[in-house]
């Protein structure tokens, strides 16, 4: 992790994408059309046909819980100045919304550079309290810059 300005740069590898039959469960779940799904390794990765489908998704939480995936990515392009919007839901993994989840940007970055033919953007994650995100596509590894809020902090010794 290295600052810049006032934001923080994290650097990840970026998760390879792989088409899929769209799961019927899948649409039941999100209670709305998908018009694209991809699986990254751990989730399923969905795109909806406008930002507004995915700010006003309103899931049904245990029928995600049920698919067979670590969590799902829901995307869109972008609206008011975003290159994409997405949401990250993972209740198998106890995180019925993630607020803002960096591990959903390793796929997100790839996907949408395949997309909009850039490696370059700027994103915002719709959750309840959100999140802007500076997304970068280098080589085999995604940057992610943005602000963060430390909720731990310490030292291991060993």
């Amino acid at each position: 992790m290295r600052r810049h300005g006032a934001h923080y740069v994290m650097n990840f590898p970026r998760r390879e994408l792989k088409p899929v039959a769209l799961p019927a469960a899948l649409e039941t779940a999100l209670g709305t059309r998908v018009a694209e799904a991809v699986w990254d390794g751990f989730n399923l990765l969905a795109r909806l046909e406008s930002a507004t489908a995915v700010r006003q998704l309103t899931p049904d939480i245990a029928a995600i819980a049920q698919l067979p995936s670590a969590g799902v990515v829901v995307t869109a392009t972008g609206d008011g100045g975003y290159d994409f919007i997405s949401r990250y839901f993972a209740p198998a993994k106890g995180i019925p919304e993630d607020p803002v989840t960096g591990g959903a940007y390793w796929a997100l970055a790839p996907f949408w550079a395949a997309r909009l033919g850039q490696t370059e953007f700027r994103a915002f994650q719709a959750s309840r309290r959100g999140g802007e995100l500076i997304c970068r596509l280098v080589g085999e590894r995604v940057e992610l810059e943005g602000a963060c809020v430390f909720y731990l902090e310490g030292e291991v010794t060993f």
